[in-house]
């Protein structure tokens, strides 16, 4: 069975094991997840569990002077997914995301995953949406060397030359220049999960994992085998 889990990042610390090494962890609110849709192969032609994560916020206003407030509707939900959701019978959700699982069918709708899921020393895979640094030169965006810092050089941080003036005559795809920088998915593979606390629904991921603090993070049991 496929282990899977979303989170949100609630920033690195240091911990110490049993033998008092120190280890650099990632700390993961994970779930509680729900599953709002169960996919199977006669209905969908596929196994898969759909989850929602981190409950939606109601939007309140006042009707009137004396103070007494009315939900109108659930902010940033339209009828299609509130319906989506009260079929499942939970309440609305930020997050929406579906995790292939062979044994979809085991699951029901309103089914709680927890971080209990997975235990110490298993092997993670995180992917998120990494911080975004905007438009950024050759040197940071690609780590490319600098030229001279004379006052005759005029060449400081240019990504140097572009292509050639006859043959071929343009620019190759590829060339490291100057660009948006961040902002992309990107996952960490095989990341050791150092603890679980099961009570408070976190996980300590040894290492760094991407995006900023209270950003959305897939957790899912690795895709690489130890040899």
């Amino acid at each position: 069975m496929k282990k899977a889990i979303l989170a949100t990042k609630v920033g690195m610390t240091q911990i110490f094991d049993e033998v008092g090494n120190l280890i650099p962890v990632t700390v993961l609110q994970a779930g509680p997840c729900v599953v709002t849709q169960v996919k199977t192969m006669d209905n969908d032609g596929y196994s898969a569990v759909q989850v929602g994560f981190v409950d939606k916020k109601d939007k309140i206003i006042n009707k009137d002077k004396s103070g007494k407030k009315e939900i109108i509707h659930r902010h940033g939900v339209n009828k299609a997914l509130k319906g989506h959701f009260e079929k499942a019978g939970v309440s609305s959700k930020r997050y929406v995301r579906e995790f292939r699982f062979e044994n979809a069918e085991e699951y029901a709708l309103g089914n709680e995953i927890k971080a209990d899921i997975f235990a110490e020393g298993d092997r993670v895979d995180a992917t998120a949406t990494s911080k975004g640094k905007g438009f950024q030169g050759a040197i940071k965006r690609h780590g490319q060397h600098r030229g001279p810092m004379a006052h005759g050089s005029k060449f400081h941080r240019h990504q140097g030359s572009n292509g050639a003036c006859s043959s071929p005559s343009k620019v190759f795809k590829g060339k490291g220049m100057p660009g948006h920088m961040g902002s992309v998915k990107v996952t960490v593979q095989n990341l050791t999960v150092v603890r679980v606390d099961a009570e408070k629904n976190l996980l300590l991921v040894k290492g760094a994992v991407p995006g900023p603090k209270k950003a959305l993070v897939t957790i899912k049991e690795t895709t690489k085998v130890e040899a």
